[in-house]
């Protein structure tokens, strides 16, 4: 196991500049002390973004400065992400855009089961396993259908948890050897749809959450002749940690508590139908960081297992594990809630083994072993790539810090501190935040004209980046022990320049707003140079909380990000050059959960294969248009037509009151028209 790391509760002090001591470092710099290092490698970038610890041998940075992806890893091509972006541009898809690597859900489907037969095999344990994707993760078509037919050597089934995932599953599953789960709480149609793929041959197991669905589903059997499969979830007294571990415990929102479990079974032996009990089913959370929290469960688990079979329910054949199985967002391979300490491997090997310790100890054979994995699945095939616009620079390269006689004294004051800063840089902090908050006063009573204002504000951002500097360079000498003030370190987020990219949080990465998850991010180009800017993320949503500023790394939670400069040369005026950032591991829930909030829309999707006859190494199989201005409307009830027939009507009124020219209204007309089917996202030199 891993080395546990210090605790990373509290955010890290941030910079402008790269760490150049990388893991070893228990923060980062601050943000106004950059030094540029003499020689910028590829080396340096795969540290500054740890690309080598969460891309877990898929994701790396070739000599260009490009990230790469290899979707089978080693047995694969190596594909160029800008490659794949010109080639989406030649399809006309704007961005912000999601690419798929469906190679690479292949390599984890094969990953997690060889993991399990292996662990089966070197144990001798007597049971299978029967891996299931729960589709509630990515119930997007080409995705299961995917993972359903990189599954099929393996006898790899689905798990659905509403009606509609039911109805899906029962289309798309053709093996009758691998098992369909069906969770949630269910009514009368849900379980006879169920028993209908009962009926067809497929192994149903519908999971019961409370006691009355027992009977509800042994009634609804009877009325259409069918002998239901039937597992029960236990509510154990283990926990998971991190940010869904109230999935679990006494207090979790489904399964049976031990008293229920005992209601259920003398059910079922009275009504003869106890032989429909084959499952046992418990699940603790999703992402579980820590792997004391699976071997706990699955030991507490285990046991009531064999205390049924030792009651005589000799038909329960299998042992639902639920899924919870992690993946390592930030690299650091801890507990911390976006992180695992334990492989793919090792969570297979001590489930098996878990299992199988508290049925030889309890003298119970060993059943088949299902898993409900899907994070670990689907969330590394999927990438969001955005295109920054712009930037809001709380800085400036240069500062105006002239001074003229007819100056107000704060501005001469602020003149002298900056002089002799570095005699006492903590006074001068002190006497600079001072001046800050008085001019600021003054402003307030309507005694402080604009222009001191900003000759003051000017001198003050100048000084405390200054003053930020030198306490580093002092920090760093081996000579001097002081650390950076507290002052220095609230201040320095404020510092950090912010770059507008043209995507919705909300829409794309709505775990990040709504639970703090935390993704790779990083540039997916220029990583052959060194990243000079370090700042935050904002969308174009009219929402404050439209941003991201929180970044994974291996010692705590960043609170900006090492960007490049834009760069303006021969682009339209106040657009840069593309410069485009990609948002990793993505491919878990924010397909499904975004939010239309501003009615931003699902955005355009590219769907690559591995081809070693194509000169790239891939093709694109697929692409799918993100949702147009009227599709998102439509769904609010605005619909095409009568918006157009609306707007008709106020340009025939306009053009009667001589208001427009009967032309001009009528481009205009064709202009709205037009405009509806046009992406929700902005469009930049033709790129989105």
């Amino acid at each position: 196991m891993p080395e546990q790391l210090l605790s990373r509760e509290q955010p890290a002090i941030d910079s402008r500049a790269v760490s150049t001591n990388g893991h070893d470092a228990s923060r980062d710099l601050t943000l106004a002390d950059f030094i540029p290092k003499s020689e910028w490698t590829i080396d340096d970038a795969i540290e500054t973004y740890n690309i080598d610890r969460w891309g877990l041998g898929y994701f790396g940075i070739n000599d260009k400065g490009h990230v790469t992806i290899s979707p089978a890893r080693e047995a694969g091509a190596t594909i160029d992400i800008m490659d794949v972006l010109k080639d989406a541009e030649e399809w006309n898809l704007r961005f912000p855009l999601v690419i798929r690597f469906q190679d690479l859900l292949r390599d984890r489907v094969m990953t997690l089961n060889k993991g399990f037969n292996d662990a089966i095999k070197e144990t001798n344990y007597q049971g299978q396993y029967f891996g299931v994707f729960p589709i509630k993760v990515n119930q997007l078509r080409e995705v299961v259908e995917e993972i359903e037919d990189a599954g099929k050597p393996f006898h790899y089934g689905l798990e659905a948890g509403s009606k509609p995932e039911l109805f899906a599953a029962l289309a798309t599953h053709s093996d009758n050897e691998a098992v369909i789960i069906c969770n949630g709480y269910k009514d009368t149609a849900f379980i006879r749809t169920a028993l209908l793929g009962n009926k067809l041959g497929k192994k149903v197991i519908m999971i019961a959450e409370k006691v009355e669905e027992v009977k509800s589903i042994i009634e609804v059997g009877r009325e259409i002749g069918v002998k239901p499969i039937i597992g029960v979830r236990i509510r154990l007294a283990a926990k998971s940690t991190g940010i869904w571990s109230t999935s679990g415990g006494e207090s979790a929102k489904f399964g049976l508590s031990t008293m229920d479990l005992v209601e259920a079974i003398e059910y079922l032996q009275k009504e003869d139908s106890i032989d429909s009990l084959q499952l046992v089913h418990f699940h603790i959370g999703s992402q579980i960081p820590d792997i004391l929290s699976i071997k706990r469960a699955t030991r507490e688990a285990t046991r009531y297992y064999a205390k049924l079979v030792k009651m005589g329910l000799t038909g329960i054949q299998y042992i639902d594990v639920g899924g919870g199985l992690g993946v390592d967002y930030d690299g650091s391979r801890t507990s911390f809630h976006s992180s695992t300490n334990y492989t793919m491997e090792e969570y297979a090997a001590d489930t098996v083994y878990n299992i199988m310790d508290v049925c030889d100890e309890e003298s119970v054979p060993h059943p088949h072993i299902v898993s409900e994995s899907g994070r670990a699945i689907v969330a590394h095939h999927s990438l969001l790539v955005v295109q920054v616009f712009g930037a809001i620079e709380k800085t400036k390269a240069e500062y105006d810090l002239s001074v003229k006689r007819s100056d107000h004294k704060w501005v001469k004051e602020l003149q002298k501190i900056l002089a002799r800063m570095e005699q006492n840089p903590r006074e001068a902090l002190h006497d600079t935040l001072q001046i800050k908050d008085d001019s600021q006063n003054a402003f307030d009573l309507g005694i402080l004209d604009l222009r001191t204002k900003a000759k003051i504000e000017t001198f003050y951002w100048h000084i405390v980046e200054e003053i930020a500097a030198l306490f580093k360079r002092r920090e760093e000498d081996p000579n001097i022990e002081e650390e950076i003030p507290e002052e220095i370190a609230d201040l320095t987020p404020h510092l950090a320049d912010q770059y507008l990219c043209n995507f919705s949080v909300f829409q794309s990465l709505l775990d990040h707003w709504a639970l703090g998850q935390i993704f790779p991010i990083m540039p997916v180009h220029r990583l052959n140079e060194q990243p000079i800017i370090h700042g935050t993320l904002v969308d174009i949503t009219c929402d404050s909380d439209g941003k991201i500023s929180k970044f994974a790394d291996i010692k705590d939670v960043r609170t900006t990000l090492p960007l490049h400069p834009l760069v303006f040369n021969g682009a339209t005026a106040g657009t840069p050059e593309p410069y485009y950032i990609g948002f990793f591991m993505t491919g878990a829930y924010q397909d499904i959960m975004g939010d239309l909030h501003n009615l931003f829309g699902r955005v355009n999707e590219a769907h690559v294969f591995l081809d070693p006859d194509e000169e790239s190494g891939f093709y694109i199989e697929e692409t799918i248009a993100g949702n147009s201005i009227a599709q998102v409307l439509e769904l609010t009830q605005y619909h095409e037509k009568e918006l157009v027939r609306r707007m008709k009507v106020q340009i025939d009124e306009a053009i009667k009151s001589d208001r427009l020219r009967p032309n001009e209204g009528m481009r205009m007309l064709s202009d709205y028209e037009k405009g509806l089917q046009d992406h929700t996202y902005l469009t930049f030199n033709g790129k989105g």
